[in-house]
């Protein structure tokens, strides 16, 4: 049975969450449809496009995506303290970059008088946006349904294009955002559509390797690594930015069959920092989602989140206990 998305999604556990959608009725998101021999390919940009540009209005940072065939994954952080910080006329603008909003909040933006009782009802609706800003729900609503909408007229019919929900994932320490990452990031390899990450089209690990060539800097789009920074004072991916792309790289090189034998050779330095052995973050770099449950992380917070969430007993405890210590 299905959890309600408030016993899955709660800030006060973690802000970092891991979403996937698939498609329903053997329907292609991207990618070439054997049965037919249609290609959808072109519709990769449509989610790549419509990702980035939610990056921007919402209060929720993308640190990793990955466009497949029938599916999509991400890997959001919800940067409540940006969200907070916001002036009522930046939700309102923000907002109204994908919604029309109301008459009375139109007005508001034009700068028109309204008396105290309209005031009051703007007050209202922009308390509501703020929230939804910093809503994974509705960012996964407002990626998803307008390319359904724009699928559904390219293939001349009606229905869901997408499963009824999207599924999440909390996690819940560094270990678990690592290695989800890696593992959103490294999806095309695995599924033998490239064959290394600068190659790996529409995802973020190509995404970073190319503005990094490019002019040296982060992708304004995502997430940045902030390595050692205090978060207190700077939102970002707790690692740094060469690290990640080294093991990133590393991995993919070691999930081909043919390189299985030099797996414990020259660990990357922050396998070592976090205490990972090789066989262990391949596991999870190759099959996250098989490994664990809705909530990731080690034991101790894996049981503190479920507390929280209102478990009655903390889920997948072994395999938490294995990956994660």
């Amino acid at each position: 049975m299905a959890r309600a998305r408030n016993r899955q999604v709660s800030l006060e556990v973690t802000p970092y969450y891991h979403c996937t959608s698939r498609c329903v009725r053997r329907a292609f998101l991207c990618g070439e449809d054997a049965y037919t021999g249609e290609s959808y390919e072109h519709r990769r940009q449509w989610v790549e496009d419509r990702l980035l540009e939610l990056a921007s209005v919402f209060t929720i940072d993308i640190c990793a995506y990955a466009v497949m065939s029938n599916h999509l994954h991400v890997v959001l952080h919800v940067d409540t303290q940006l969200g907070e910080s916001l002036s009522d006329r930046e939700v309102c603008e923000r907002w109204h970059q994908l919604y029309k909003g109301t008459l009375l909040t139109q007005r508001y933006l034009n700068g028109e008088a309204l008396n105290r009782a309209q005031m009051d009802a703007v007050s209202d609706k922009l308390d509501d946006w703020r929230s939804q800003l910093q809503s994974i729900s509705w960012f996964m609503r407002a990626l998803n349904e307008p390319i359904a909408r724009r699928a559904n007229a390219e293939d001349g019919c009606k229905g869901r294009f997408w499963e009824g929900r999207f599924t999440s994932q909390a996690l819940l320490d560094e270990k678990a955002l690592l290695a989800c990452m890696a593992y959103v990031d490294l999806n095309p390899i695995r599924a033998k559509m490239a064959d290394k990450p600068e190659s790996s089209d529409h995802t973020s690990i190509q995404q970073r390797i190319k503005s990094l060539k490019k002019d040296q800097a982060q992708p304004e789009s995502l997430a940045p690594f902030i390595g050692s920074m205090p978060q207190d004072e700077y939102s970002g991916i707790p690692f740094e930015l060469g690290d990640y792309l080294e093991l990133v790289d590393w991995t993919g090189r070691v999930m081909r069959a043919d390189k299985r034998g030099f797996i414990q050779q020259s660990l990357p330095p922050m396998l070592q920092r976090l205490a990972m052995s090789g066989d262990r973050w391949l596991e999870l770099a190759q099959s996250f989602e098989d490994k664990t449950s809705n909530l990731a992380g080690c034991h101790q917070v894996t049981k503190l989140a479920a507390q929280i969430l209102g478990y009655q007993r903390a889920p997948a405890i072994a395999q938490n206990r294995r990956y994660f210590g």
